[in-house]
């Protein structure tokens, strides 16, 4: 009978561990404001232009023992950019760049992580922006995980990518300074 028990208790310890070691499911905080989708690029070779969207949803999947497994995906509200400038704002949602009324989304699904050590990570994917979709490389890296104050658990990773504007249809010529863009993101995620 104790061996039984123990046998059970052995098991039990396994397959528990092995529950702990899966993946998880992570729900980006964007309620919270604990996540960020920012922008930049040059004006006219002068100074930086900074901007966000404010509008975003998007869920992971993470797991430090096997990162390699890791997926991501978000949907971003185009009409959602703000540079801090109404006008300028108001041009970004027109055809000569976003075209918010033909393409009111932007979608990026990974394809597959590569994990580069020391915490770093090529999160490999598909960037559908202003009706083309593109392979993109984010350049990611883990901040940390663990609990929140009220019950939670959160994982949190910072990223950047840079984008040719005319790789997504982007035709507006704005200098040879200013041909592309950097992505600057922000994520922290609860645990679901």
């Amino acid at each position: 009978m104790l061996k039984k028990t123990l046998a059970a208790l052995a098991l039990g310890s396994v397959l528990l561990g092995a529950g702990q070691a899966m993946a998880a499911d992570y729900l980006i905080d964007k309620e919270g404001q604990h996540a960020f989708v920012n922008f930049k690029i040059s004006h006219l070779g002068y100074s930086w232009l900074y901007g966000t969207f404010r509008d975003f949803d998007g869920h992971f999947s993470f797991d430090a023992a096997q990162p390699e497994a890791s997926k991501v995906k978000v949907t971003l509200k185009t009409a959602s950019v703000d540079s801090n400038h109404a006008e300028r704002d108001k041009h970004l949602r027109s055809p000569d760049f976003l075209n918010v009324a033909k393409h009111p989304t932007a979608t990026f699904e990974s394809t597959q992580v590569k994990p580069n050590g020391n915490g770093s990570f090529d999160i490999l994917g598909n960037l559908s922006l202003n009706g083309v979709t593109r392979p993109v490389t984010i350049a990611a890296r883990f901040i940390g995980e663990g609990k929140d104050p009220w019950g939670g658990y959160r994982a949190g990773f910072e990223g950047s990518t840079r984008l040719a504007l005319k790789d997504f249809g982007i035709q507006k010529d704005l200098g040879p300074a200013s041909q592309e863009v950097e992505l600057i993101l922000s994520v922290e995620g609860v645990r679901q």
